[in-house]
């Protein structure tokens, strides 16, 4: 049995990345994105007076320039997002524009290029040396590819943030996705690149869009092995999650000695989601982050940028879960049963009608079992790992008796 780890309080500068045309990202009122989340994130953090007291920055994000974007996207899918905003009834199915998940409006150009903006932001920071971890919570849509909109996700802001490092002299970039779905784009942009790693614990791809994210999806020819898939089945709770991740993110991290870590914390593995088959509670996620902090603080010289991406429950979980990926940015994560701010649940009362949880916990009692206590074949997070674990670990000198 394993308990809750957390970072040492020394003090460490951090950033958020924040402006409220962030809420310009909206593709209808009925839409799943809503960024109604992204506000009640703020006004969650600003009530537990997260920035100020870890003295977090906030900077602006800017409208990526398209000349910008191209470092990711190609020009003609560019072009493509310029058109749908101009002509928001129209469809583009070849760009993957117009669809029921990613719908045209007219500022999906510039607002989508923004929250891009604002990861670019962040990996400058940690270029110019002013910030050691910076939080996009806005960012994180790891759907987008090269050519096409997908999943909700236009622009993939997390790939521009890495290639940004990439182009300024970074040699070893790792991503590690951990929204339940598989982090397909990200993945697949830097697929024959080893340069970067990319890890994906998410929900099979079996039960869950985008039906990819399996374990003998290792990389490129060029990258073997540099592509990480971790899929759990439907269903997987707290113990299963931070099972799989602890039997294979530290091993792995170690051996690839990433210089920065750039991180999706999806919060729609909770179990309380709509559109996940997951059972996470918001204490697991928030262990996921401690857990993130830890391996940038031991492997990348503390160099950390931290992204937001799915999550669904708008009231109930996201609002706590990236605040406290805020905080635990800032070097001072927030107590599980810290008391929710009387002032913000009366404000999501009025403004919604709902009740916003009394807590910053879910109550979880979080323990996991460490891999060294044995490998059960009856059990399917136990299987999951195995078959990652076969595919990877060998091409690194780990559980060699698998070549």
């Amino acid at each position: 049995m394993v308990g809750v780890t957390e970072v040492s309080s020394a003090k460490i500068v951090s950033k958020v990345v924040w402006s409220q045309d962030y809420l310009s990202y909206r593709f209808s009122d009925s839409h799943p994105m809503n960024p109604i989340r992204l506000d009640l994130t703020m006004r969650l953090a600003e009530a537990l007076n997260v920035c100020e007291s870890r003295d977090m920055a906030l900077i602006e994000p800017f409208v990526a320039s398209d000349e910008e974007l191209a470092a990711v996207h190609i020009p003609e899918y560019i072009a493509a997002v310029h058109r749908g905003a101009e002509n928001p009834s129209e469809e583009i199915p070849e760009f993957g524009l117009g669809s029921e998940d990613n719908p045209l409006f007219p500022a999906i150009h510039d607002s989508a290029a923004l929250i891009a903006g604002g990861s670019i932001a962040a990996a400058r920071e940690i270029i110019a040396g002013t910030a050691q971890h910076v939080v996009n919570f806005a960012g994180g849509l790891h759907h987008a590819a090269v050519a096409k909109a997908s999943g909700f996700c236009i622009y993939n802001d997390a790939a521009l943030a890495i290639q940004e490092l990439l182009d300024h002299g970074f040699e070893r970039v790792l991503y590690i996705d951990v929204d339940a779905h598989h982090g397909d784009g990200t993945e697949q942009i830097f697929w024959n690149d080893p340069r970067v790693m990319t890890i994906s614990l998410h929900e099979s791809g079996v039960s869950l869009f985008p039906g990819t994210g399996f374990a003998n999806e290792t990389g490129g020819p060029d990258a073997l092995g540099t592509a990480v898939n971790i899929a759990v089945p439907s269903r997987t709770s707290d113990a299963g999650w931070l099972r799989a991740f602890h039997s294979i993110v530290p091993q792995i991290t170690e051996q690839f000695e990433p210089q920065v870590i750039v991180s999706q914390h999806g919060c729609d593995a909770h179990a309380h989601d709509d559109l996940t088959n997951l059972r996470l509670s918001v204490d697991a996620q928030r262990q996921n982050m401690l857990d993130i902090a830890e391996l940038a603080k031991r492997f990348s010289n503390d160099r950390w940028i931290a992204t937001g991406g799915g999550g669904y429950n708008v009231i109930e979980v996201v609002p706590r879960a990236w605040t406290h990926l805020m905080a635990i940015a800032g070097g001072q994560p927030i107590p599980l049963r810290t008391e929710v701010p009387a002032s913000y649940r009366e404000y999501v009362l009025e403004t919604y009608g709902v009740e916003a949880p009394e807590f910053m916990s879910d109550g979880a009692e979080l323990w996991w079992r460490s891999w060294e206590v044995g490998y059960d074949p009856s059990d399917p997070i136990d299987r999951t790992i195995m078959a990652t674990r076969k595919e990877i670990f060998p091409l690194y000198g780990l559980d060699p008796w698998f070549d």
